[in-house]
């Protein structure tokens, strides 16, 4: 259910369960290490398959999944399909050399909410969790450029041929919640924006995901520019 997603921010000593799913045994390793020395992540396991790493993510249940996309036995758009549609409240971020367009919109619209390259720092990954489990989006910069060139290069003109499918009307107030998720902000930051409470906020998102018909903040911000309803140039 949509609602499942919809967790309140941990507090400052609550330990973050993460499952790491990546095949080269050297990066595997350096982001273990990363990860273990962080003080507010738990991770719980890390797999080198995309078989090891269904089940895992079955016996732990992990709050936050952490994965690359090329495996060995498989892709991991597909694990995280299935992620989506059987652990709706994971958060998940993919960790991938692969920065092309068609791998980062396809892994978005599949569900991850956060999409960093494999250059980052042990700073960048551990903040990139903290920041999935607070309501943010971490997205690498060159990675939110491909993004941006995705939206500006869309026709704008009124000959454009209108959408297959009609857009989902969303109210003045879900649409400026939804400009403020796409922007990285917290629940916390929108309704302090906004001047509402927390728990409107999060009122709006489970309406905004509704309408849109999706899980996940990642799907959510895709749909709303693939519908321009939302403009991150804005």
């Amino acid at each position: 259910m949509v609602t499942s997603e919809l967790h309140a921010t941990p507090s400052p000593d609550h330990r973050i369960r993460v499952l790491l799913v990546e095949d080269d045994r050297p990066i595997r390793e350096r982001m273990t290490a990363i990860l273990r020395a962080a003080d507010r992540v738990d991770l719980v396991a890390a797999a080198a398959t995309l078989a090891e790493a269904r089940a895992l993510c079955a016996a732990h249940v992990p709050a936050v999944l952490v994965t690359d996309l090329k495996l060995p036995d498989g892709n991991g758009l597909d694990l995280i399909h299935e992620t989506r549609r059987l652990y709706p409240a994971m958060e998940i971020m993919v960790v991938s050399v692969l920065g092309d367009e068609r791998s980062v919109l396809t892994a978005i619209e599949a569900g991850a909410a956060g999409y960093i390259l494999k250059d980052s720092t042990a700073i960048d990954l551990v903040g990139s969790v903290l920041d999935l489990v607070a309501g943010r989006s971490p997205i690498s910069t060159s990675i939110a450029r491909t993004i941006v060139r995705r939206v500006q290069s869309r026709p704008d003109s009124p000959s454009a041929a209108p959408p297959a499918e009609p857009v989902p009307s969303l109210t003045e107030r879900e649409t400026d919640i939804l400009w403020g998720v796409a922007k990285g902000l917290t629940y916390g930051d929108i309704a302090e924006r906004l001047g509402i409470s927390r728990n409107t906020v999060m009122t709006h998102i489970k309406n905004i995901y509704r309408k849109l018909e999706v899980n996940s903040r990642g799907e959510a911000v895709f749909a709303a520019i693939n519908h321009n309803i939302i403009n991150l140039k804005g």
